[in-house]
């Protein structure tokens, strides 16, 4: 997944602090690994670098909170609704989008889900091409096959993804329980 974006994503919701983002990260994308919570604090520098995100203050107990500004809002919408085809969709990287952003803005998710399934339908129907005369490789074959069947499961997820995403309302806000740590401010 590509932390900078669920992040941005995440910030949608209103200002957060770095802890926090991780804890929001990893329930919102329960299908992967957490990630490291050096990797939130260095993301979130790049993003503020970047003019991305801002400081919003702190919490009671002296953590920085980060908002986003008008060019990190624009980049979270963008993540949200454009679904990442420059080739043959990485599966978590969907996976990442379409559930990050059904936690944030269902509508926009449902659009996402939309607009990758009309892709994979595509990419099926290119794939079931029959194959000209002469011998097909095993490999090119087993290739042809595997994609086949990637297709028919995204198509199939997505379809699920879209029906949840019209029946139900999966918008949460930004959890109230606090993680136990949290970077402090320097000195």
């Amino acid at each position: 997944m590509s932390v900078r974006d669920g992040l941005l994503a995440i910030l949608t919701l209103g200002p957060a602090y770095g802890l926090q983002l991780h804890s929001e990260l990893a329930s919102r994308a329960p299908h992967r690994k957490p990630v490291n919570v050096g990797q939130i604090y260095g993301t979130l520098e790049r993003l503020a670098k970047q003019g991305f995100i801002e400081p919003a203050g702190t919490t009671d107990d002296a953590l920085p909170l980060y908002s986003l500004t008008a060019p990190g809002v624009d980049e979270a919408s963008i993540w949200m609704s454009e679904p990442a085809l420059e080739a043959l969709p990485e599966w978590t990287e969907m996976l990442d989008q379409v559930l990050v952003t059904s936690s944030v803005d269902a509508a926009a998710a449902k659009g996402l889900a939309e607009r990758y399934r009309r892709w994979w339908e595509a990419d099926l129907m290119r794939t079931r091409t029959p194959v000209i005369t002469g011998s097909f490789p095993t490999d090119a074959h087993l290739a042809l096959v595997a994609r086949e069947a990637l297709a028919i499961a995204a198509i199939a997820w997505l379809g699920a993804a879209i029906a949840a995403l019209s029946d139900n309302d999966s918008v949460r806000p930004l959890s109230v329980v606090r993680p136990k740590r949290g970077r402090r401010p320097r000195s």
